[in-house]
């Protein structure tokens, strides 16, 4: 498939003009003087578009060379639907972890043989911050000496979480976040029937589709609760209610929610499994739930007072007369009374919780460490 025009680029890759950097990469990789990389790590917000990017990139791999153009699209729908032998789509068996399994005889094995019909072979991995350390491993070889014709395109909601040796043998492409109009108008369309509250979740998600849905559900309203009790609390002189408690309940709450995900996956596949397997089985089943359960924590807690800073930010906002600005929209009444009362301190204040975010990352008692930001955002207000 000859690709080489900024207009051929967009009609190969449909939606890949709304992201200049991925548009850039990703274009340079295809046409008759092309040269595609062995090894993409597409990355970007939830919702951004890069699944479907990944498969119309793989599409245009494997019509590479294919002949005309109706062949081409005979290749691209094939792929659209699963169905073309030289794709391979990869995604976590363990339900928030990829297993060693997934990796293994799917990917590093089948890279070794040839194309079954076209020039090359693709592999997508998603959800690539999930490989557990085993699976990295594995799949490090092949990316280090990949042959001629195969390509791997990891994609990634969090590319921070990547292992570092995986993500140093990708090329990088990143894509932007959609905007908060459209998210609001997806969650309008999946149920929330409260606009005002669509819109909040929207923008107070900085982006991330994935993010806007879980705010817009039970385990949001948890969250958001408990983080805005928590800032307003402190800001009060209310900091004997110890309203820190109530916001690590909802990050604990949220980790035993993906922890029982892993464990329902998990019990499925041991109800398969051969008895002489199933000791070694449960074992790692433990581990993988401890690791999940963890990491949802930790993952729900920093969401937590990333909702504190926001909303000192939305304070300040309100203060300075831009309401406009502010992201939880939901919430307007209350943003006026803190920006009357202790709006002054609200710049302070975001700084205070970035430090306590990191203070935390970096393996800080999390309750000592909510407790003192409780205790100076107070000290803040009446100061």
């Amino acid at each position: 498939m000859a690709v080489a025009s900024i207009s051929d680029v967009d009609a190969a890759l449909p939606g890949i003009a709304g992201h200049p950097h991925a548009r850039a990469v990703l274009g340079a990789g295809l046409g008759p003087r092309g040269r595609p990389s062995h090894a993409y790590l597409l990355h970007g917000p939830a919702g951004a578009g890069k699944r479907r990017i990944a498969r119309a990139l793989a599409a245009a791999l494997l019509a590479d060379g294919a002949g005309d153009e109706e062949m081409a699209r005979a290749v691209a729908a094939r792929v659209q639907r699963g169905a073309h032998p030289d794709l391979t789509w990869v995604r976590p068996s363990g339900a928030a972890e990829m297993l060693v399994s997934d990796i293994d005889e799917p990917v590093v094995a089948a890279a070794t043989r040839t194309p079954f019909e076209a020039q090359r072979r693709v592999f997508v991995i998603e959800a690539a911050e999930t490989l557990n350390e085993q699976a990295a491993n594995r799949l490090l070889k092949t990316l280090e000496e990949p042959p001629a014709y195969a390509h791997l395109v990891l994609v990634s909601d969090r590319r921070e979480e990547v292992m570092a040796t995986i993500a140093s043998r990708c090329v990088h492409v990143r894509f932007d976040a959609r905007s908060a109009e459209a998210i609001a108008r997806e969650l309008r369309a999946q149920g929330c029937a409260d606009e005002a509250r669509a819109r909040a979740c929207a923008r107070l998600a900085l982006g991330d589709a994935g993010r806007a849905r879980m705010l817009a559900g039970e385990e949001g309203r948890a969250l958001r609760r408990a983080s805005e009790g928590y800032v307003r609390s402190a800001l009060e002189g209310e900091t004997g209610e110890r309203r820190w408690a109530e916001l690590l309940a909802a990050a604990t709450a949220a980790g035993a929610s993906a922890g029982e995900q892993v464990e329902e996956r998990l019990a499925r596949e041991l109800e398969l499994a051969l008895s002489r397997e199933r000791r070694k089985l449960e074992r790692e089943a433990q581990d993988a739930r401890r690791r999940v359960q963890r990491r949802a924590r930790a993952r729900a807690l920093d969401r937590g007072l990333a909702l504190v800073e926001l909303w000192l930010r939305d304070v300040m906002c309100v203060r300075e007369g831009a309401r406009e600005l502010a992201y939880a929209v939901d919430r307007m009444g209350e943003l006026e009374a803190d920006a009357r009362a202790r709006g002054s301190v609200a710049r302070a204040g975001v700084e205070l919780v970035r430090e306590t975010r990191a203070r935390i990352a970096s393996n800080v008692g999390e309750e000592l460490a909510l407790e003192a930001l409780a205790y100076r955002l107070q000290a803040l207000a009446e100061g």
